[in-house]
C-alpha cells in the first residue's frame, strides 16, 4: 500500500483521469492520503481526513512512509488561521491558504514526511475545543468566496465544503457531502429555536439532501449560493432578498454541539 501528503497549496481531485474532469473536492497542504490505484499518469486517493476519494496528476503525488501516514490519521492537526500565509521547507517557500494543515506543528514547526517545515502564521488549535461564537466569527472569513463545486478554500467552495472546512478548523470532522453531513447531531425542530452555529439542510424536488448552511443570530444563514453570502431562513426556506424569492427549500436542522 501506498501513502502520500500534499506539499501544494491546493490539489484538484478529479472524477476521471483527466484534467478536464469535474472536480470532485480539492486537496489541502498537509492533507495525508491513502493510494488507491494508478492509471496512466493518475493516481487514485482517498483522504485520510473524510475517505473521500478521487484522481490527482502524478506529479502532485508525494509519498510517506506507513508509519507517518498512521501517525498522521492518530493525531489532531493545527490548521492555518490566517486567509494567506507561507510555509517554510528549506529554501522553499509554499503559500497555503485558511484551512492548510500544519501536520506536527509545535507552534513553530512541523513535519511532513521526514522533512521538517517553519511557519510562523496564526494557527487554529483543535484541542480548543468548539465554541459557537468562534465558529461564526471563523465563518466569516470565507464571505464573498466564489462558488465552486468541489471547492474547499477562499478562492472557491462549495456549501458542504463550507460547512465542513469551518467545522474543521475546531477539530470536528465532517463528511465532504451534505447529504453525509446531515447524520451527524441532534435535529433541531424549529427554525425559532436555531442557535448559530447550528446547520440547516435544504432538499431538491425528490426530497435528496444537496445543499446546506450555518446559522447565524436572528435566523440567518450563511451559505455558498454564487458566493458565500448571508440570506434569511424561516420555516419555509432560504430567501434571497437580491432575487425576492426563496432559493432552497427547508428540510432540517441539526445541531453539531
Amino acid at each position: 500500500m501506498e501513502y502520500g501528503i500534499s506539499l501544494l497549496s491546493l490539489v484538484p481531485m478529479r472524477a476521471e483521469t483527466s484534467d478536464r474532469a469535474e472536480i470532485v473536492t480539492q486537496m489541502l497542504f498537509g492533507e495525508c492520503y491513502q493510494v488507491v490505484s494508478r492509471q496512466d499518469n493518475w493516481v487514485c486517493i482517498e483522504l485520510a481526513s473524510d475517505g473521500y476519494r478521487g484522481w490527482i496528476d502524478w506529479k502532485q503525488h508525494n509519498p510517506v512512509s506507513e508509519a507517518y501516514y498512521q501517525a498522521w490519521k492518530a493525531a489532531a492537526h493545527p490548521r492555518v488561521a490566517d486567509l494567506m500565509q507561507f510555509v517554510h521547507k528549506g529554501e522553499v517557500r509554499i503559500p497555503v491558504a485558511l484551512g492548510a494543515y500544519l501536520p506536527f506543528f509545535d507552534g513553530t514547526q512541523g513535519r511532513v514526511g521526514e522533512e521538517v517545515f517553519s511557519y510562523q502564521g496564526l494557527a487554529f488549535n483543535p484541542a480548543s475545543g468548539i465554541v459557537a461564537e468562534k465558529v461564526v466569527e471563523v465563518a466569516h472569513n470565507f464571505l464573498k468566496a466564489p462558488y465552486l463545486w468541489g471547492g474547499k478554500s477562499v478562492f472557491g467552495i462549495d456549501c458542504s465544503g463550507l460547512v465542513q472546512q469551518v467545522y474543521g478548523l475546531f477539530g470536528y470532522q465532517l463528511p465532504r457531502d451534505a447529504w453525509q453531513q446531515v447524520e451527524h447531531g441532534q435535529e433541531v425542530h424549529f427554525v425559532t429555536q436555531t442557535q448559530p452555529g447550528d446547520l440547516a439542510y435544504f432538499a431538491n424536488t425528490e426530497g435528496r439532501i444537496t445543499h446546506v448552511g450555518l446559522m447565524l443570530e436572528g435566523q440567518q444563514i450563511m451559505h455558498a449560493h454564487g458566493e458565500v453570502r448571508i440570506d434569511t431562513l424561516d420555516h419555509q426556506g432560504i430567501y434571497n432578498n437580491d432575487f425576492q424569492r426563496y432559493t432552497h427549500n427547508l428540510r432540517l436542522i441539526k445541531r453539531i454541539f
